[in-house]
């Protein structure tokens, strides 16, 4: 099949990508002139494990191409994806969807027989039949559907998300639409990939609803790490002890500094604000935005606490940036807040990440960015592990100590067993474990 991908950012990149691994003809479309010729070089703008090699194999088999030229490519498609940016609306939160209307006004203007326009990006109830009024007020005369086909990527992941999927929803009271929907994803019926058709409205919102729960399960035992620490118990064995129960199950319960990233505080906000609006507010998510956020910046005041209470003067080691491993991601990362609550404190950071420091540099000034672990411990009166990097979780702690002006350690993603560190003369504090 032919397909046109709206925006090549990270789903769009990532789903234009395996769809022509799939077999279909994809061309990705971006108004950044630069990012397409970078993409046309074989270089890839964002870091995601795997990705550069799919992206070179479609583009070296013919499947997978990119212009800045959206007529040309709408109108050869059967099946065309809006994958823009939604992000927070600034001064009230809700999703911006200025660039969601905007490619239905250009996609309009380009289709060319029936044509599937399909909402990628992640939008609140009610933006397709808003996208579908656009089209139809811009072309009376176009035969289309608009479907929702929310993603489900994990960022480090993606590419094994999108291909081996817990489940595919289609939105769509359209037959016509469905089927084509089918034909996209069949190869993925040999996985027995469940999908999941329901109307446009509730696939729009299980999107949400999905990423509401999943930050209302990282809140909770974010929460109940703080009750551990104060009643004397181990958050790992607790969530250990509830994650075995199969109604609960064991993802997400991993206690540490709050989520970040480009979906759940964007999205959760979202949510709020469009319960709000229906005046069916969502008290639990409202709570779970507001702890989250308050969450990040007290992981500051926790290490100036293991550091006794003052930083002033102190260096402080940070290692880990992105809001996860496997991504140079640093959108809403709770590094940010760790270290701004760090230097408000007067402390100078030192900080390493094996894939975010470019990014990080237009967010965080002020920082000396290290060349590695131990060059970012040289001389720290404390280390902090914020991002739970593979290549943080088997330090030398002899050559780390060594290196430290003080051998203080405060893990946030409880790598390191706290009997270890202590023998190794640390001392050492983590989440929700005494």
């Amino acid at each position: 099949m032919r397909v046109a991908m709206i925006g090549a950012g990270y789903v769009g990149l990532v789903s234009g990508a395996c769809f022509a691994d799939f077999g279909h003809d994809v061309c990705c479309v971006d108004k950044d002139p630069a990012k397409i010729e970078a993409l046309n070089r074989g270089e890839i703008p964002i870091f995601e494990p795997g990705l550069a090699e799919l992206v070179a194999k479609n583009v070296r088999e013919g499947r997978l191409t990119f212009t800045t030229h959206l007529p040309e490519a709408v109108k050869s498609a059967e099946a065309v994806f809006i994958a823009v940016g939604t992000p927070s609306r600034r001064g009230d939160g809700h999703a911006d969807l200025s660039y969601v209307y905007q490619a239905a006004r250009d996609i309009a203007a380009a289709m060319d027989g029936y044509t599937v326009v399909v909402t990628k990006s992640t939008v609140p109830v009610g933006t397709g039949d808003e996208v579908e009024r656009i089209i139809r007020e811009t072309r009376p005369d176009a035969d289309f559907a608009v479907v929702s086909n929310p993603e489900f990527l994990r960022e480090g992941a993606a590419i094994a998300d999108f291909k081996r999927p817990d489940r595919i929803v289609i939105g769509t009271e359209d037959q016509r639409g469905l089927s084509v929907m089918n034909d996209l994803y069949r190869p993925l019926y040999l996985n027995q990939s469940p999908l999941l058709a329901m109307s446009r409205r509730t696939a729009e919102l299980t999107k949400y609803a999905a990423n509401a729960f999943l930050a209302t399960k990282i809140t909770f035992i974010n929460e109940i790490a703080d009750l551990c620490e104060q009643v004397g118990a181990n958050v790992q064995d607790v969530a250990r002890g509830i994650g075995l129960d199969n109604r609960i199950g064991s993802k997400f319960l991993h206690a540490g500094p709050g989520y970040g990233g480009s979906c759940f505080p964007k999205d959760t906000l979202a949510l709020i604000k469009t319960a709000q609006d229906y005046e069916a507010p969502i008290r639990i998510v409202e709570t779970v935005a507001a702890v989250n956020s308050q969450r990040k910046r007290a992981m500051g005041r926790k290490v100036i606490a293991a550091c006794g209470g003052s930083v002033r003067g102190k260096t402080i080691a940070v290692l880990g940036l992105t809001f996860k491993p496997n991504t140079d991601d640093m959108r809403d990362a709770p590094s940010i807040d760790v270290i701004t609550a760090l230097q408000d404190a007067g402390a100078r950071v030192r900080a390493y990440d094996p894939e975010g420091m470019d990014a990080a540099m237009a967010i965080i000034t002020d920082v000396h960015y290290a060349r590695d672990a131990y060059d970012c411990a040289r001389d720290a009166d404390a280390l902090v592990l914020v991002t739970e990097w593979d290549t943080f979780r088997a330090l030398d702690l002899v050559r780390l100590k060594a290196a430290m002006a003080s051998p203080v350690v405060v893990d946030l993603r409880n790598v390191y067993r706290p009997d270890e560190m202590r023998r190794h003369g640390y001392t050492y504090v983590s989440v929700g474990r005494t």
